[in-house]
């Protein structure tokens, strides 16, 4: 008897090893598309260790942005730009005012962005790190 209540443990510990697998993969997925946020419409960005991974991004009026922080590096992302080695903080007209700080290996979404138009972010810690943002 204690061989096969053995065996039904065993068999019972590998089904919720299954299930648990399962349900991590599941959120794995929905963690790296986004979601239900506007992942795989071109409004994610991605961040390197000192700099974004594309330096213009185009979106719709009335969208935002998903900043993703790939690497364990500390950002912290504002309205503005680097010009010649110098931080400069600026809030354009129509743009939503941004002050995220990234941890690593985060997500944040910034926006909406509600009026067309050209505006800049960056990063205040890496010289350079600088997003164009063109809003149609």
């Amino acid at each position: 008897m204690r061989k096969k209540d053995s065996m039904k443990k065993l068999v019972a510990t590998f089904i919720i090893l299954g299930l648990l697998t399962v349900v991590i993969a599941a959120c794995n997925s929905l963690s790296s598309s986004g979601g239900n946020n506007s992942a795989g419409n071109g409004n994610d960005v991605h961040m390197s260790d000192s700099n974004f991974v594309q330096s213009t991004v185009t979106i719709q009026k009335g969208t935002s942005l998903n900043l993703i922080d790939d690497t364990g590096t500390i950002h912290i992302i504002q309205n503005g730009t680097w010009t010649n080695n110098t931080p400069i903080l600026k809030k354009e007209s129509g743009a939503p005012i941004v002050n995220q700080t990234f941890t690593g290996n985060d997500t944040h979404e910034v926006g909406p962005f509600t009026t067309a138009g050209t505006y800049h972010i960056f990063c205040t810690v890496h010289p350079g790190m600088n997003l164009t943002v063109v809003v149609g």
